[in-house]
């Protein structure tokens, strides 16, 4: 999951395919290092070089007052802005260190940053980075208090500094942020039950903004929220690489469940989170069937979140015909892999499979474009 040189993004580790012995001792090692690795948000992007802010970092979980020891490596820059991974040559450090609270000192910082440390989790999913628009709590309630008691309540997620619109950004576990959307949009409905038209007519108005990319997060996505959140529907939250993986190679058991279930669904995909409402069709009004499609929906989410991993091939500074050669090379391996996602992007490409798979997969994405010849010069 690691690499060796935290500058170096590719896998160097070499996999057979049918070797059942390389998998067993592969997997037993990346076992032993998750439970010694910890991932760190809230680091602060942009500030410094980032080899000086990966030294800042092991500065501080070597640090005996933070209750730290020995660090081994460190995973920084991450694909996600304000995250680390710090990987310590003892597992009962790693323990320590998740049991203190910290925050970011040093004297290249104008000021201090607060830290938060958890697990590294066993699936790929440890992070999601998101934007949340506030505004449409208008004067119904002070959205400073309501941001003060969500960080009480959810203490295991980063909150930034609430903009004068109302967004904020927000950084966390998935689970976290899941939780987080669930209570936001409790309280939406709870105004609009109360008869707060003018919340329901912004709510008609709202579009997902654009320009806040990958990260953004709203808790409205046009009329079709507005209408199912007035109404005695059910939401749920699902992390966008699963739902997109559930909807490429469980699409069948996904709409046959809410078929069967009598229940309809509208879902919004906004940056990494992805929001499911789904609501009884004309044929029912029964709410049980409704808690019974959620139970299904989440059950096929949880299996896939504990066996899927993710791994990033970056295009940055790539032409355009040089992004169009690797998506190539990636559909075409595909046929090979069947259970791989490929998910393009402008500056990268996501595969997210199986551990094995996903390994195998980048591994041959690189060895592929290692043999390229050089294009001659024009």
């Amino acid at each position: 999951m690691f690499p060796a040189n935290r500058r170096e993004t590719k896998l160097n580790i070499k996999l057979l395919r049918g070797s059942n012995s390389v998998c067993v001792n592969m997997a037993a090692a990346q076992a032993a290092k998750l439970e010694r690795t910890v991932v760190v948000y809230g680091v602060p992007d942009g500030l410094l070089q980032d080899d000086v802010m990966a030294d800042i970092l092991i500065i501080h979980f070597q640090r005996a007052k933070n209750k730290g020891g020995d660090v081994e490596d460190i995973v920084y820059p991450t694909p996600t802005k304000g995250v680390a991974y710090v990987i310590f040559d003892e597992e009962q450090v790693a323990q320590n260190i998740l049991k203190g609270e910290h925050r970011l000192m040093d004297k290249r910082l104008h000021r201090d940053y607060p830290l938060k440390v958890l697990p590294y989790g066993k699936s790929i999913f440890t992070c999601v980075t998101c934007v949340l628009n506030l505004s449409c709590f208008g004067k119904k309630c002070s959205v400073e208090d309501l941001v003060e008691d969500l960080k009480k309540n959810i203490t295991n997620l980063i909150f930034g500094t609430l903009q004068s619109n109302g967004q904020i950004m927000v950084q966390g576990p998935f689970s976290a942020i899941s939780v987080l959307q669930k209570i936001l949009f409790l309280q939406m409905k709870h105004f609009i039950s109360k008869g707060k038209t003018k919340i329901k007519e912004r709510l008609r108005d709202f579009r997902p903004n654009p320009s806040l990319g990958n990260g953004s997060l709203s808790l409205q996505s046009g009329e079709r929220c507005a209408q199912n959140t007035s109404k005695e529907g059910i939401i749920l939250a699902l992390d966008t690489d699963i739902y997109h993986y559930m909807k490429k190679f469980k699409a069948k058991l996904y709409y046959d469940s809410l078929k069967r279930c009598g229940v309809t669904s509208y879902e919004s995909v906004n940056g990494e989170v992805t929001t499911i409402f789904l609501d009884n069709d004309k044929t029912t009004s029964d709410s049980s069937r409704l808690e019974y499609a959620k139970t299904l929906i989440e059950g096929v989410a949880a299996q896939l979140h504990g066996t899927l991993r993710k791994e990033r091939l970056s295009q940055e500074n790539s032409s355009r015909a040089e992004r169009r050669e690797l998506e190539c090379m990636c559909e075409a391996l595909r046929l090979k892999y069947p259970d791989i996602l490929v998910i393009p992007y402008s500056t990268h490409i996501d595969i997210i499979g199986s551990s094995l798979d996903t390994y195998e997969f980048v591994q041959q994405v690189n060895k592929m474009t290692r043999n390229c010849p050089p294009k001659p010069l024009k």
